[in-house]
């Protein structure tokens, strides 16, 4: 579950920008201090850049930055594997100090040996990537030994006293038996929660096949559910973004409620889709066209469900409207009867493909530093 002193700073902070009549605003900052990672997971295409990209990194002052300008109250810190980033400790022990609420986001290959960098704090905890039991995991993350050093680093982190929860992915194959086996372990493993979302394809991912459709994605989650009535699985989510995974409720994506920090800017418009970037966050809000994204307006967003677009949504309507929340909260969601109806897509816009324009430009303008800085040396 989420932790109390977190639900009522982000209530709180969800108040404060109605009564101030604020159209958009961000829950969650996704900083992306680099993108080089120590796996090459099917389902990512994180890594599918030139090293010139995969080199660099934003600096402890970038990523400060970052959090201060965008003012979320609580930071994800995905990568890539940000536990490579060598001021990684520094750069978590700054925004702790702010009283941020930090999801570190990692494979645990490193998690044991980088311990000491950390302090365990009601403001951090540490994000496991797990997508299932042994050979699920490791089939998921091409290379056989990392379950087991994962879940060994989630011990050691629970012992040394810091908060750890496991982030999972479904992919299409998911098998709801093998799931709720899979949630039966994660309780095991003593974590504080699970924070679940189904596959969407990164545009480069590697594997772009074995993503679910959305109303696939719904009768899975009730399939599972269902495996896990009384068994009191804990989610790091809130009870209405698993409501909307369960096919009850008609949400659209809320893209500026989790804006992306990453080493080319501020991208737009959400942390899966890279279709441009700001220079600030002020400009992300006010520059971007949202309205040609989410489901139904644009090809790409289609089948997405993904907790980044969609638990903003939720979180607000909780706030919103409490009883109903409540209501879920006490029952679970519903099972049985008929699904929300589905967004139409006849009317959204085809996709555009400008990743390799955007790459082109980076390394365009790393290279035109580069020139100068040679120049500049030489002189």
């Amino acid at each position: 579950m989420v932790p109390l002193i977190q639900q009522l700073r982000v209530g709180a902070y969800v108040v404060a920008q109605r009564l101030r009549g604020t159209p958009r605003y961000p829950l969650v900052l996704m900083l992306e201090p680099l993108f080089r990672c120590n796996l090459a997971c099917a389902g990512c295409g994180k890594i599918d850049y030139p090293d010139e990209i995969l080199n660099r990194r934003l600096s402890v002052a970038d990523c400060i930055a970052a959090v201060e300008e965008c003012g979320a109250p609580i930071v994800s810190i995905p990568g890539g594997e940000p536990l490579i980033h060598r001021e990684i400790g520094e750069i978590v022990d700054a925004l702790v100090a702010r009283k941020k609420f930090i999801y570190l986001c990692t494979n645990a290959l490193l998690l044991e040996k980088k311990l000491h960098l950390f302090k365990p704090s009601p403001y951090l905890t540490f994000s496991v990537h797990l997508d299932g039991l042994e050979f699920e995991h490791d089939r998921a993350v091409d290379q056989k030994g990392v379950f087991k050093i994962a879940t060994s680093a989630i011990a050691a982190a629970r012992d040394a006293g810091f908060r750890v929860n496991i982030n999972c992915t479904l992919f299409d194959g998911a098998v709801p038996d093998a799931v709720a086996e899979f949630f039966d372990y994660c309780m095991e493993l003593g974590i504080e929660g699970i924070t679940v979302s189904p596959g969407y394809a990164y545009e480069r991912a590697p594997d772009t096949e074995h993503f679910r459709s959305r109303r696939n994605t719904k009768q899975l989650f009730r399939d599972i559910f269902k495996r896990g009535r009384g068994k009191k699985w804990r989610f790091s989510q809130s009870t209405l973004f698993l409501d909307f995974l369960a096919g009850n409720q008609e949400y659209k994506c809320t893209p500026w409620g989790n804006p992306t920090r990453n080493i080319f800017g501020w991208q737009r418009p959400c942390y899966l889709l890279g279709e441009g970037y700001a220079p600030s966050y002020r400009a992300l809000m006010e520059e971007t066209d949202w309205d040609a994204y989410g489901t139904g307006k644009y090809e790409k967003c289609a089948e997405c469900m993904v907790h980044c677009g969609y638990e903003a949504t939720a979180v607000m309507d909780t706030i919103a409207n409490p009883l109903k929340a409540l209501k879920v909260f006490l029952k679970g969601p519903e099972l049985d009867a008929p699904m929300a109806p589905e967004i139409s897509l006849a009317g959204q816009r085809p996709a555009e493909y400008i990743f390799d324009s955007n790459v082109q430009k980076t390394l365009s303008e790393l290279h035109a530093e580069a020139q100068t800085r040679a120049r500049s040396d030489a002189a």
